[in-house]
């Protein structure tokens, strides 16, 4: 098979891996605790721009004129070690677990471990090197370096065949620049795959790491089946990973030049989460994304906060566990009570970063959500419409406005669309109906059209009435997915 098929099993059988190694550092291990519906580390600890060594002090690259004989760094190594290592004031101090394998926190064993991978990883360079320097050189050897220890608990040949097989998994990904162009990833604009499974970054936390929020309660299989692949849905996350949260790394860099913890915090909110949302569709999408970072962005959490959880979701936080590291799983808190996770936010997240919608005063995370759309689009809103012979949507279009209207569709054998206007009984067609079929296979891009002729749109006030019927026949249901873009009739 090709390598795209075969890389998620890689993944997998490193993740599993991983996780099969019972051997874990106490000090990576805080006492989890329940109580009150909320699951979270006995300690919180969010480690503050330069709480470790600065990026000066860790540079480890000889200048001019310092090395040993031929090009040899050796003799720069105890001083390397000296910035590795945990000051000799901690000593009889109790090591944060979020600390561990940290510069500056790490034990003689330890950095004699970092001292060997990172000889083999100037030797090997080439990919080797770019593997483990995913982020770039802004981020600094210290860190990068320690990010791949940490995630194989300084084991050296474990790490070795880590950084091999995410070498491996990248391949493709690097040929295609790790798919650059959101849309051409997903077959379909952001705008309308976000309103699918909303997801955003906003501001920074109080250590600098960007904020991340995803809200899965809102996710719609369904409708993201009818736009999208589950093979676009992993390029689109490879372009998230490789271009937008580097990016936004990249940036923090270039306005704190300490910032050097490479990470991530996320807010997971479960609000409106139904056990039907957790079928072995949406739990292959999760599985997919977890696996890649797993392997290829170890140690890039930084910490996770689950809000609005239901009760049910301990039952499928025990499985989704088990597809990541036991330190990672330790980064993440379960808060069901609102009062209590709005306080723990605002611990992480200066309240001037934090979104209205989740205790702070920045900007509302559903006003962030539809900057995605194109440019002078004031609101789009995405209908997912079941099929069995006919079926239909009636859309309100207000004063001042006017709508475009476009659709997604996977079925081969096609539908007929008609617009009508719902307030006149009887009345003729908007315009000329639409025939749509899907020419391509599973495998392709589902298919998209739009239902009112190129560069027209229809004006409000009005209710536009979609009519659906299905070339199907009676036995077989068909979806397909309607997107409502509404523009002022200024534009």
């Amino acid at each position: 098979g090709s390598k795209s098929t075969n890389y998620p099993n890689t993944i997998r059988n490193t993740v599993e891996a991983a996780n099969r190694d019972d051997e874990r550092s106490t000090r990576s291990n805080p006492t989890m605790t329940i109580a009150d519906g909320t699951v979270a580390a006995t300690q919180s600890h969010i480690p503050p721009l330069g709480n470790h060594p600065s990026v000066a002090e860790l540079q480890h690259t000889a200048a001019p004129g310092e090395e040993n004989g031929n090009g040899d760094h050796r003799h720069l190594f105890p001083n390397i070690r000296r910035m590795l290592l945990r000051a000799p004031e901690k000593k009889g101090q109790k090591q944060h677990p979020l600390d561990w394998g940290m510069p500056g926190e790490l034990t003689a064993e330890e950095c004699d471990v970092y001292m060997k991978f990172r000889d083999e990883v100037e030797k090997r360079g080439g990919l080797f090197r770019t593997t483990v320097y995913c982020f770039g050189e802004e981020e600094g050897e210290p860190y990068a370096l320690c990010r791949w220890l940490r995630a194989r608990k300084f084991k050296y040949n474990d790490v070795i065949t880590m950084v091999e097989e995410a070498t491996q998994v990248r391949a493709e990904p690097r040929a295609k620049d790790f798919y650059p162009d959101p849309v051409a990833a997903l077959g379909c604009d952001q705008s309308v795959y976000i309103q699918q499974y909303p997801q955003l970054y906003s501001g920074n936390a109080k250590n600098g790491a960007p904020l991340f929020i995803s809200k899965p309660g809102i996710l719609n299989v369904d409708a993201m089946e009818c736009i999208t692949t589950l093979d676009g849905i992993v390029k689109y996350h490879w372009y998230m990973m490789h271009h937008d949260f580097n990016m936004r790394l990249k940036k923090m860099k270039e306005t704190n030049p300490e910032f050097c913890r490479f990470e991530c915090v996320c807010i997971l909110d479960l609000e409106h989460l139904t056990t039907a949302q957790l079928g072995s569709r949406a739990l292959a999408i999760i599985k997919q994304q977890t696996a890649i970072d797993s392997v290829c962005f170890p140690e890039t959490l930084s910490r996770m906060v689950i809000v609005n959880a239901p009760r049910f979701f301990s039952l499928s936080w025990k499985l989704i566990k088990g597809w990541i590291d036991q330190r990672t799983a330790n980064k993440i808190e379960i808060i069901s009570s609102k009062s209590a996770w709005k306080k723990r936010l605002l611990e992480l997240v200066d309240e001037d970063q934090l979104p209205s919608d989740y205790g702070g005063k920045s900007e509302n995370t559903n006003v962030s959500l539809m900057k995605e759309a194109p440019g002078g689009m004031s609101r789009q809103h995405t209908e997912l419409v079941t099929i069995r012979k006919h079926a239909s949507h009636t859309f309100d279009v207000a004063a001042g406005e006017k709508v475009s209207i476009s659709v997604y569709v996977t079925s081969t054998e096609g539908f007929t669309f008609e617009l009508r206007d719902a307030k006149v009984k009887h009345g003729e067609p908007l315009f000329k109906s639409v025939n749509i079929v899907h020419k391509g296979t599973a495998k392709d891009h589902p298919t998209r059209s739009t239902i009112t002729p190129e560069g027209q749109f229809i004006e409000g006030p009005c209710s536009v009435k979609v009519r659906v019927d299905s070339k199907s026949g009676m036995m077989q249901s068909d979806k397909t997915l309607l997107v409502f873009s509404v523009f002022p009739t200024s534009n």
